[in-house]
């Protein structure tokens, strides 16, 4: 975005407004991230986290740092995420919410209260699971100050009533702010880690841990990563429309050549979210378990470095691409518009053969975003094994950053170029009346 369009905004007294919403919520969010539940002894879970998280060191990244500490906000927003997978995937399931989901505004409405009651009854269970590790000992012997019921129940509810606070946050930054607000407040958490991630690299380098070669590798390959990223998701392909020459009253319309543009990666930065926050359910009930066994086989497997973990991971990517493009394009839909329109894909005879030509083209380009996306997602475990990274931030982290900040941006200038339109039109009328 260039200084005319950071002008512009600042003389857009709406747009400014729903920009200092988002900041203003953004800004609530991050005081809770520093709000600690009660009844945690922080400092002995603050030793925990130095010493090596494990597997809870992606789920620390994704609620901004607030598990380090166990604020209110310590679930953060991951079972809002895995309530929307299982919805998603039951409306393909189940055919009264498929039914629901085509009944539009309304319909949405319903799914969408569904979706709460999911995201807190499993707030509950993992809350409560949590509360019950806390004492366990998994996070350090003398983490609980008063181990009990109540602090189980005190855990549940406030932990609980703190996702619930920040799906009900995301949802106002969506209606009243400038962006997606759950994708918003992922991005908020990742952001707030750079410094820190960036200072442990400091201090490695001077300490000779990391040699400046290393260093300079590092920040390259982040450099490369990014420069991919924006690549890619602006990449398309676009699939060309001949509309036919027609006669509609004195005047011959059509006989001119569009392009149906469809994004390389069109279901953006929703499959690696998912993908992570369905393998941190199994992931924190294996690791909150009172059972060895299952310790064990957590670590053994699911651990973050693992081959059978990185294989599930690798496979969640590529489902949720190809079962999000299919939401978001309907191939048969597309066909019979184009057909109404007047319009055809020239060498493809319209109705049928058309959906499946536009199947076709989709099936591969997601493919090659799902293979994309998948390479940027396994490149914590790349630089943690090759390059022995001390902390999670990698691929998808700046796949998130990345992604969200272009979505964002994207719509300041929709709003612009709206307002920009819409005044063209009142001059425009202004001086036809003259």
């Amino acid at each position: 975005m260039n200084a005319g369009a950071v002008g512009n905004i600042a003389r857009t007294p709406e747009l400014g407004k729903r920009i200092g919403f988002t900041f203003a919520m953004l800004a609530v969010y991050r005081l809770g991230c520093a709000i600690p539940t009660p009844g945690i002894n922080i400092a002995e879970l603050k030793q925990f986290f130095q010493e090596g998280a494990g597997p809870f060191a992606i789920f620390n990244l994704f609620s901004g740092g607030a598990f380090e500490q166990l604020s209110i906000f310590a679930l953060g927003i991951m079972p809002y995420i895995s309530a929307s997978i299982i919805i998603q995937l039951l409306t393909v399931v189940i055919p009264q919410l498929e039914e629901l989901k085509k009944e539009g505004e309304e319909g949405r409405r319903v799914i969408t209260r569904y979706t709460r009651y999911g995201t807190v009854g499993l707030s509950i269970v993992q809350s409560t699971l949590m509360a019950t590790a806390l004492e366990s000992g998994l996070f350090g012997a003398n983490t609980v100050i008063d181990p009990g019921w109540s602090f189980r129940v005190m855990t549940a509810i406030t932990l609980t009533a703190g996702t619930a606070f920040i799906m009900w946050l995301g949802e106002q930054i969506t209606e009243r702010g400038i962006g997606n607000g759950i994708s918003l407040v992922i991005f908020a958490g990742i952001v707030t880690a750079i410094p820190s991630a960036l200072s442990r690299v400091v201090d490695l380098a001077t300490t000779g841990q990391l040699p400046p070669v290393g260093v300079f590798l590092l920040a390259a390959l982040m450099l490369g990563v990014v420069f991919g990223i924006v690549y890619v998701e602006r990449a398309q392909r676009r699939v060309p429309i001949q509309y036919a020459r027609r006669t509609v009253g004195r005047q011959v319309v059509g006989g001119t050549t569009a392009y149906f543009p469809l994004k390389l990666n069109t279901s953006g930065v929703i499959p690696p979210i998912f993908a992570s926050s369905l393998l941190l359910l199994p992931v924190q009930v294996g690791s909150w378990s009172n059972s060895v066994w299952v310790q064990d086989f957590v670590q053994d497997h699911l651990s973050f470095n693992s081959l059978p973990y990185n294989i599930v991971y690798v496979g969640m990517i590529i489902f949720f691409a190809y079962f999000y493009t299919g939401i978001m394009i309907n191939p048969d839909d597309l066909a019979d518009n184009i057909k109404k329109n007047g319009g055809y894909i020239p060498g493809i005879r319209p109705g049928p053969r058309t959906a499946h030509y536009i199947q076709q083209v989709l099936n591969r380009i997601t493919l090659i975003g799902a293979g994309y996306l998948a390479v940027v997602c396994l490149l914590p475990v790349v630089m943690s094994v090759q390059f022995n990274v001390p902390f999670y931030f990698g691929g998808t982290a700046l796949l998130i950053v990345v992604g969200v900040a272009m979505d964002t941006m994207g719509q300041v200038e929709a709003h612009l170029v709206s307002r920009n339109y819409d005044a063209f039109k009142r001059t425009g009328r202004g001086r036809g009346g003259r």
